[in-house]
């Protein structure tokens, strides 16, 4: 044998040995990780978590990759068509490797097309990392690995699972992946509703899903798209006439993706999704023997929100918030920048928390010189209520932070108070602009005269008081602690019903209440100090006497549960949000039911909702009536912190519990005007506008005739109209003044 002859065979027979040595090497997993036979079998990848409403509409996800998994039959067999006609036309014909594809493009070296098959994209998909390296060797090697596990995934998988499994990994435009979110994203439909054209358009993404992206370039979009109709000619899935009819027409988006700052409930899907992740760490997925992981492992979350109330919720706070901000930023102390005056350094400290500040910080430029650059004029976006809530403008760094500190925030929350079930949450004005959520555990602000009707609760509970006890509207001195109220302004000194004195809001009759049940130190401050905790207010407040006022501080989540004891005939609900939690196949994990305990009686709740409702007809709550409303069956409180620094109502009906926070997150800035910044100008209006759209929507099933059931033992509901019986006092005036110029606001 010739000595070329030996060298040419030596040669072969040395690269067939090493192709071999190669192949064995990567099965075996020395060139890296290879799936095992039981990761084959059970191919994962990033699954998204879906949060549901009450009436199973998706409202949100938890994810890393946006993907949701569907079946094969779910998909419409136009994208299959599409898909193979584009990608891999002899799929249904070859093992995972197409050798026809590969000997072509090992000859063109490339040019005239790649060898991947659909088997081996998925391969890709689901076991391979880093594939977007420049390395030639790594993406060799991965090629080889891709190869080896597309012939396994073959031998275990039906073509159908195999392009269900593409199908539900592969990335689309926008950072959306699998077939399910593409779909829903670009075109508002189901995979198995997608047409012919739309099915061209999601599958010509995938040969560059941000060149080909319909959004941005609809152009590119459309050829591409006209393109993949040709292919699906090509392979007989459409006649040239079909094809030539569908490339004549427009793409036809109808675009709406999910992220955290869109949707419905976008602050209570951040509360909701730190509650998720304590969960997930105190329960183990079987499949892997570790903590759930809330952004990979498909989690769905049956939630108590109806979207809507949820939109009636958020279209209030919009409609109220949005006119009270002209009215506090044309306020004089406001508008000429007055109100910083002696507060410098709530403005010295958000500069430093900006992202501005860090981030020239981290280059190392000075802080004299740093703080120069907020007194630069720049280009920038800021909050503003129009449609897009944002507008362009020009200003300095440093005035863009007093902008947007003076900006009115809210809190809403509705709640059903018999079974605690969340309907609405309302965390803020903006979640886009303004992340910090108002109605949480753990964002807490006095109260002001919303706490009265705990207190009167207490005092008929166990003090032996009823709704015409009279009591005296007298300044009440407590010893050791001073004088409740601070003082005398408001008092009447009078001696009025007890029903009365919580219509009124009386500041001095609610002392003398509290002095009745216990009449040393703050006896009487420690007694309902255990009685609030009883019912749901979990913030530890100190025991003085001029709690009885609303001086202390506590969340509207807090509030919310403690009032559920009216309205559910003396039992304490616990606001709930989440009825289910269930793994990506379906499988219960977790169910939840309300947590219900009696704290008081029927009679003395009953008792509560009557003067309550005197509140309404007669108090400071009437100006709901102006709003349309009828308001023989509401129950309500007003509040009003020191200096119009917070604003509050709570309201409720049998079938309907809502809580209603305003004011800014600095306390020195407010409204000057108690006739514009207490709550039944500032709060109540926001309940008033969700509950007249939730009374008028049908479908929700709200009756405003229901009437509170009234329990044996009640002696007598009926409480006079005491605005006829005589003389408003000062608090009084104003609230005839607010009510007559309601529209105003």
């Amino acid at each position: 044998m010739k000595k070329g002859i030996k060298i040419f065979w030596w040669v072969f027979f040395s690269g067939l040995l090493l192709g071999v040595l190669l192949i064995v090497s990567a099965n075996i997993g020395l060139l890296g990780k290879m799936p095992s036979i039981k990761e084959l079998s059970n191919p994962t990848a990033l699954i998204a978590s879906q949060v549901y409403a009450e009436d199973g509409s998706l409202i949100g996800k938890y994810l890393i990759e946006d993907r949701i998994n569907v079946e094969y039959k779910e998909i419409s067999p136009q994208v299959m068509n599409a898909l193979v006609a584009t990608e891999d036309e002899r799929f249904f014909k070859h093992n995972g490797i197409d050798g026809r594809s590969l000997m072509r493009s090992l000859a063109s070296f490339g040019t005239s097309g790649g060898a991947s098959t659909i088997t081996m994209q998925t391969a890709k998909n689901l076991f391979t990392e880093d594939w977007s390296t420049s390395s030639i060797f790594t993406r060799m090697t991965q090629k080889l690995k891709e190869a080896i596990i597309a012939v396994k995934l073959e031998r275990n998988f039906s073509k159908e699972e195999i392009i269900t499994l593409y199908l539900n990994t592969v990335a689309f435009s926008d950072n959306v992946y699998g077939i399910r979110n593409a779909a829903y994203t670009f075109f508002q439909k189901a995979p198995g509703e997608l047409s012919t054209s739309e099915a061209a358009v999601l599958v010509g993404m995938l040969k560059g899903n941000q060149i080909y992206n319909p959004r941005k370039h609809p152009e590119r979009s459309k050829e591409r798209r006209n393109v993949v109709l040709q292919q699906m000619v090509r392979n007989g899935y459409l006649t040239p006439a079909e094809a030539a009819a569908l490339g004549k027409e427009p793409i036809k988006l109808n675009y709406r993706k999910l992220n955290e700052n869109t949707g419905l409930a976008p602050y209570f899907r951040g509360v909701l999704g730190e509650e998720l992740k304590k969960w997930c760490k105190e329960h183990e997925n079987p499949a892997t023997g570790k903590p759930y992981n809330l952004y990979k492992d498909g989690l769905k979350i049956y939630t108590t929100i109806n979207p809507r109330m949820q939109q009636y919720a958020e279209e209030a706070v919009a409609k109220h918030i949005s006119k009270m901000q002209k009215i506090l930023v044309a306020q004089k102390n406001v508008k000429s920048g007055a109100v910083w005056k002696e507060h410098e350094n709530v403005l010295e400290a958000a500069m430093k928390q900006s992202d501005r500040w860090k981030n020239m910080k981290k280059e190392g430029i000075s802080d004299d010189e740093i703080r120069k650059s907020f007194f630069v004029k720049t280009d920038m976006s800021v909050f503003a209520w129009n449609e897009k809530r944002e507008i362009d403008t020009v200003m300095t760094p440093y005035d863009s932070i007093k902008y947007s500190r003076a900006i009115l925030q809210a809190g809403f929350m509705a709640m059903d108070p018999q079974t605690g079930a969340i309907k609405a949450w309302v965390g803020g004005i903006d979640f886009k602009t303004f992340k910090f959520d108002h109605v949480n555990l753990n964002t807490k602000r006095q109260v002001g005269s919303t706490i009265k009707p705990l207190l009167y609760g207490l005092a008929i509970e166990n003090g032996g008081f009823t709704p015409n006890t009279p009591v005296e509207d007298v300044q009440q001195h407590f010893e050791g602690f001073g004088n409740v109220p601070a003082t005398t302004a408001s008092c009447s000194n009078q001696t009025v019903p007890m029903a009365e004195a919580l219509a009124q809001s009386r500041n001095c009759a609610t002392a003398y209440i509290m002095k009745q049940l216990g009449n040393k130190g703050n006896d009487a401050a420690v007694r309902f100090v255990e009685f609030l905790k009883n019912v749901g207010v979990q913030t530890n407040i100190e025991p003085v006497p001029a709690i009885c006022l609303g001086s202390g501080e506590t969340s509207l989540y807090e509030m919310m549960h403690a009032y559920s004891m009216f309205p559910s005939g003396g039992f304490s609900v616990k606001p709930m949000y989440i009825t289910r939690i269930e793994d990506k196949n379906g499988n219960i994990l977790q169910s939840f039911t309300a947590e219900r305990k009696e704290v008081i009686s029927a009679v003395t709740s009953y008792n509560v909702i009557n003067m309550m409702q005197g509140v309404m007809k007669f108090g400071t709550g009437r100006r709901a009536a102006s709003y349309g409303i009828n308001i023989s069956n509401v129950a309500g409180k007003t509040g009003t912190t020191n200096d119009n620094s917070d604003a509050w109502f709570m309201g409720y009906t049998p079938q309907l519990l809502c809580g209603v926070w305003t004011g800014c997150d600095d306390r020195f800035i407010r409204f000057s005007s108690t006739a514009v910044g207490q709550g039944s100008s500032l709060a109540l209006p926001v309940w008033a506008l969700f509950y007249a759209s939730c009374v008028k929507d049908k479908t929700l099933g709200l009756d405003s005739r229901m009437a509170f059931v009234k329990p044996d033992g009640v002696v007598t509901d009926s409480l006079p109209d005491w605005t006829k019986m005589r003389p408003a006092n000062a608090e009084d005036s104003v609230e005839q003044v607010d009510a007559s110029k309601a529209s105003e606001y």
